[in-house]
């Protein structure tokens, strides 16, 4: 169940960017300028959401933690057609320039969900690490299963999922799955901390 959440929260990041190219076109077009400042900026917040998720996952990981962190851009995912348009179109009207107008806006619609989407991979990685002897095959796994989401992700999204089914809905559809994953994984109730992975002999503890 963890690695499909990694599969698929890889694949949300992914299909997530492609869809901000759409959001932010009507009122700021399909540029270099903004396609880097969403590249920027999901690098950023994928960046900071590996840190932040590397420091939570040293305090005790389980899957019922990780279904909460899974909640937060569910929420945002499900209502983002309604905040995403108004919110775009006042950065247009303040006219900041081409270059700084779909930085900010693509800041402010896109940094806080790839913020945490990016604490899953650490946070999970340190959830399934059982035995130091097998860390780096588990790291390993995750991230190339994280990677894989991202190019199915990017493929079905932009070959057909928004012509299909249009980028409000698909986005709203994310949110959705999101918080259907946080079900599976309250009821799992995998913990691993260091105190239970020493007494079990690197094993974690599942209840």
């Amino acid at each position: 169940m963890i690695k499909f959440v990694v599969f698929i929260c890889g694949a949300i990041v992914m299909s997530f960017e492609i869809l901000g190219s759409r959001v932010l076109a009507p009122n700021f077009g399909s540029s270099v300028f903004v396609w880097g400042s969403l590249i920027s900026v999901f690098l950023a917040g994928l960046s900071a959401g590996y840190y932040l998720g590397g420091r939570l996952a040293d305090t005790n990981p389980s899957s019922r933690k990780l279904g909460l962190i899974l909640i937060a851009p569910g929420l945002l995912f499900m209502t983002f057609p309604l905040y995403s348009g108004p919110v775009s179109d006042w950065i247009f009207v303040q006219d900041l320039g081409v270059r700084i107008s779909p930085l900010i806006a693509s800041s402010v619609l896109f940094l806080v969900p790839s913020v945490f989407l990016g604490i899953v991979s650490p946070y999970t990685a340190k959830l399934m690490i059982c035995s130091l002897h097998t860390s780096g095959k588990t790291i390993g796994t995750l991230y190339a299963l994280s990677t894989f989401g991202s190019i199915i992700g990017t493929l079905i999204t932009s070959f057909y999922l928004i012509t299909l089914v249009g980028v409000n809905a698909l986005i709203m559809g994310q949110g959705i799955l999101l918080i259907v994953l946080t079900l599976p994984l309250y009821f799992m109730n995998l913990n691993c901390s260091i105190e239970n992975a020493s007494q079990a002999g690197g094993m974690c503890d599942t209840k």
